[in-house]
């Protein structure tokens, strides 16, 4: 046997189910049958189940330990790692929450799972300038118009429409006492890194439907005017101020070309 098939057959007889090892595959069942095979499953299982909890500490706090441990197990038997870097282990969690059983409770879980992932996403994004508030408003009408706004490669937003997930996701991360949210609404989330650290902030539809329309590369006035239409009661000058203030943009290549002499 070469050593890619050994690692192979480790690999499937590692996540394979008992029953699925019995006369099938005599190889795998050997591997299987070796003394302290057992221990190294329950290990690695064990492992991948920690992985999960430390990338969804929100949803560990706001479910609780035992809660938590028995569902991660549950996710990584049905859905394990393709390898063995675990820092981005668990994209499908929150879908796996929307249909877990045990989260028939806790219908707004998924959202929160979602909060999490999206920090962890900021966290170990690239690295980018923030575009200079400064920079954007000595333009004139027309060229501000004409900008294409690029979301920072850090920037992360999603818009939670029928439950307070962030609410709820910042309560638990930030170990609040009473994690209850005051308005059980929805709202959106934004994570920004201009400095380093990620910084969270609740915002509304209207300032995610602006990343999203910024996001599919329309000139700033096209994205402003599609935020309009769609919340005709949004001031577009303060949610993109408010953007601008939390570093959700990079400087785009086109005010360069403008402000360069």
């Amino acid at each position: 046997m070469s050593l890619a098939d050994f690692q192979t057959g480790f690999w499937q007889a590692l996540w394979a189910p008992a029953e699925a090892l019995r006369p099938a595959d005599p190889k795998r069942l050997a591997l299987a049958a070796q003394p302290g095979f057992a221990v190294y499953r329950n290990t690695v299982l064990k492992g991948c189940a920690d992985a999960v909890l430390s990338l969804y500490p929100s949803v560990h706090r706001l479910t609780g330990d035992d809660w938590m441990r028995a569902v991660a197990i549950d996710f990584v038997r049905a859905t394990p790692p393709a390898g063995g870097d675990l820092q981005h282990y668990g994209e499908g969690f929150p879908r796996f929450l929307d249909e877990a059983p045990a989260s028939l409770d806790l219908p707004w879980l998924g959202e929160v799972a979602r909060l999490d992932r999206l920090w962890s996403e900021s966290h170990v994004a690239a690295d980018g300038a923030v575009l200079d508030v400064a920079a954007l408003a000595s333009l004139d009408a027309e060229r501000l118009a004409a900008v294409h706004l690029t979301p920072h490669p850090a920037a992360r937003w999603r818009w939670s429409a029928h439950w307070p997930a962030f609410s709820l996701w910042l309560a638990a991360r930030t170990e609040d006492a009473d994690p209850n949210p005051p308005h059980w609404h929805g709202q959106g989330a934004l994570m920004t890194r201009p400095l380093g650290a990620v910084l969270p902030l609740e915002i509304d539809a209207a300032a995610c439907a602006l990343l999203d329309a910024c996001a599919s590369d329309l000139p700033l006035g096209e994205a402003l005017d599609a935020v309009v239409a769609q919340f005709p009661e949004a001031d577009p000058g303060a949610v993109l101020g408010r953007l601008l203030q939390q570093g959700a943009f990079a400087p785009p290549s086109e005010l360069l070309t403008e402000l360069s002499p």
